[in-house]
């Protein structure tokens, strides 16, 4: 029987190139999870997630014009993953209360690894988000990245439990 793959579907302004498109872009994403997570996220480069990967740092600048522009798109994976979770666990559920409850659980629950996206560690994801994703607001550029949608995913999930509660 074969494993089920799920994709997280994150908007083209966030990369250069789509890193799920190839085992390197895979690699590069999953690396500055883990380096980011150990190192933070002012100590993390591209040079030493080159040097982690066997690989030369332009490959890296080919996938994110920035180590920020990599942050934003870590933070709008960890969402649009969040979002998946809460659309999954309310879609089928009748009662608006049951609906709430599952949302909560989902949101406050410790998180765990989530064995359909392989090159994502979402434990250490999530350290990064509670740690470091307030670096990806603090940014002079916020109001245009705003506009370009960059914090759009982020949105939608605080949208959806508002509806929820409402």
């Amino acid at each position: 029987m074969e494993k089920l793959q799920l994709h997280i579907t994150i908007s083209p302004d966030l990369y250069t190139k789509n890193p799920e498109s190839s085992v390197l872009g895979q690699k590069i994403v999953s690396k500055s999870i883990e380096m980011i997570d150990a190192l933070g996220f002012e100590d993390f480069t591209f040079k030493k997630l080159g040097q982690e990967i066997g690989s030369n740092e332009s490959s890296v600048y080919r996938y994110f014009d920035s180590k920020h522009a990599m942050l934003v798109y870590l933070i709008n994976w960890y969402w649009s993953w969040i979002e998946y979770k809460l659309v999954f666990s309310t879609l089928n559920v009748p009662s608006a209360h049951d609906r709430l409850t599952q949302a909560i659980l989902i949101l406050t629950a410790e998180v765990t690894e989530d064995n359909a996206f392989s090159y994502i560690n979402e434990v250490l994801l999530n350290k990064i988000i509670i740690s470091e994703s307030s670096k990806a607001y603090h940014t002079k550029a916020i109001d245009s990245e705003n506009k370009k949608g960059y914090y759009k995913t982020y949105k939608r999930v605080v949208q959806r439990v508002s509806d929820l509660v409402t």
